[in-house]
């Protein structure tokens, strides 16, 4: 045996009550270390290069030789060892893209709003009348380009966004009865999802997504103080109250499906704990995420730096809440949380920060096509139009492009297959190119994930039950 190395971008160790695990991130997969792995990961960590010698003079007698031979060949086909002198893999090298297995079509209902939020980061976005609507052609032809570009597959989602996608509900009608006609001739399921601001929801429509199994997540930013600092209507008024009786009766008669919340963090809004317990607690939502703005165009509304720690220290609290309910047979429904679980029971290596521009992508008012529902309007270059179809060589760059982690910081950090460079959108308003990572935050993510990884660990040691009740049915209903 030649001299050995550690790969240390590969390993991240984790110490949970006097147990300690090993975060294995090229799968982001948790091990138990035992007494000879972890005296071998010491041994590696105190020397650049380890050799045979050193190696029996540290384990002879101690540990069976063939023990020791068995872990360094464990280690060594987990990539946290390698050959001295050679040049380690720590991520595989991408591949070309050539496929767009599209199961989720996001369409662009209609660029006008009702409301006025402050923040908003639509750079199309005008009032409900003088909107763009889509027209139903359009919408059709994004769905059956998903269907050609991705067939034969068991479930599709199509999304229904905006503006505000309420104000076009007889578009959203008749694609809801295409879609369920179609796809029932090719035997897979359909479902349908929206994110709304609530202010024009009525009993009639509430039953109507009741009867098509929406997902539905409702944008509200908190207690009215903090609701109302941003999201108001044309003529500046808070929408608090309006938002907050609709939500009461949207959750007192919607069965069909939990109904989440979308929280957006902007400057001076930071109390994260505070927020989720308006709306998780006194509102009755199955599950609040947040969105912290830190890239949007106007800059008064970012976070600072130091808020942005305060959001995170918050995030982590609010976490240890999360695990102390897990351990207890509970989930709380805190999504940020819940998503980090998931990424890391599910094992995920995210080579992409999301589906965007893969098994995703959102169709503007006129047909264009999108990364996502955040760039329509925009003036990121579109990837093709329904009419014409997808511009697979242009789309096969960008992804390619974020593929290649080179020279960019990521190729050896410990959260990349967890992180995978950030929002495309974050990176698009804050570098003005959405190929770029999103360095603005990346000790605070990383931090957040080390806590995350602790808390998974002992939920794993303590109530492993846990994940099969709370975050596998979660997997399967996406």
């Amino acid at each position: 045996m030649g001299s050995l190395t550690l790969v240390k971008p590969n390993l991240h160790l984790v110490d949970v009550a006097e147990r300690q695990m090993l975060f294995h991130v090229p799968t982001s997969s948790l091990f138990e270390l035992d007494d000879l792995s972890r005296e071998l990961i010491e041994l590696f960590e105190d020397q650049p290069e380890v050799t045979a010698p050193q190696i029996r003079a540290r384990f002879d007698g101690r540990f069976d030789a063939g023990d020791v031979v068995e872990t360094l060949e464990e280690f060594k086909t987990l990539k946290i060892v390698a050959d001295a002198g050679s040049k380690a893999q720590i991520n595989i090298e991408p591949k070309p893209v050539n496929q767009f297995p599209l199961t989720t079509i996001v369409l662009n209902t209609n660029t006008g709003c009702n409301l006025s939020c402050t923040y908003c980061y639509k750079e199309d976005l005008t009032t409900p009348s003088a909107g763009d609507k889509m027209e139903y052609d359009t919408a059709v032809q994004s769905i059956e380009m998903m269907l050609k570009e991705s067939p034969d597959q068991r479930q599709y989602n199509v999304v229904f966004f905006g503006g505000e996608p309420l104000t076009n509900m007889p578009l959203i009608r008749k694609v809801v009865a295409y879609c369920e006609e179609r796809f029932a001739t090719l035997e897979s399921d359909v479902s349908f999802t929206m994110t709304t601001n609530a202010t024009m929801l009525n009993e009639e429509l509430v039953d109507w997504f009741n009867e098509h199994r929406f997902g539905l997540t409702i944008s509200m930013d908190g207690p009215k103080a903090m609701h109302d600092k941003n999201r108001i209507t044309v003529g500046g008024q808070g929408t608090y109250d309006v938002v907050k009786q609709k939500v009461n009766m949207l959750l007192s008669r919607y069965d069909s499906r939990p109904v989440g919340c979308r929280v957006t963090l902007t400057r001076g809004i930071t109390d994260v704990e505070a927020i989720f317990d308006h709306l998780y607690h006194d509102l009755g939502f199955a599950e609040v995420g947040f969105g912290p703005v830190t890239s949007g165009d106007i800059t008064s509304f970012n976070l600072t730096a130091d808020e942005m720690a305060e959001v995170f220290a918050g995030m982590k609290r609010l976490g240890q809440k999360y695990l102390e309910a897990a351990l207890e047979g509970r989930n709380l429904g805190f999504g940020n949380m819940h998503m980090l679980m998931t990424d890391i029971h599910e094992g995920n290596k995210k080579q992409l920060p999301c589906g965007a521009g893969v098994g995703l992508l959102a169709v503007d008012t006129k047909g264009g096509i999108n990364l996502c529902h955040r760039f329509t309007g925009s003036e990121q270059p579109l990837f093709g139009d329904v009419s014409e179809g997808l511009d697979k060589p242009a789309l096969a760059e960008f992804v390619e492009t974020r593929l290649d982690r080179t020279e960019t910081g990521c190729e050896t950090c410990r959260i990349r297959n967890i992180c995978s460079g950030g929002c495309y959108h974050e990176s698009y308003a804050k570098y003005g190119d959405a190929t770029v990572p999103s360095y603005h935050y990346c000790d605070l993510l990383r931090d957040w994930v080390d806590f995350g990884v602790q808390a998974y660990t002992r939920i794993m040691l303590e109530n492993p039950g846990f994940f099969e009740a709370h975050v596998t049915p979660r997997a399967f209903s996406r």
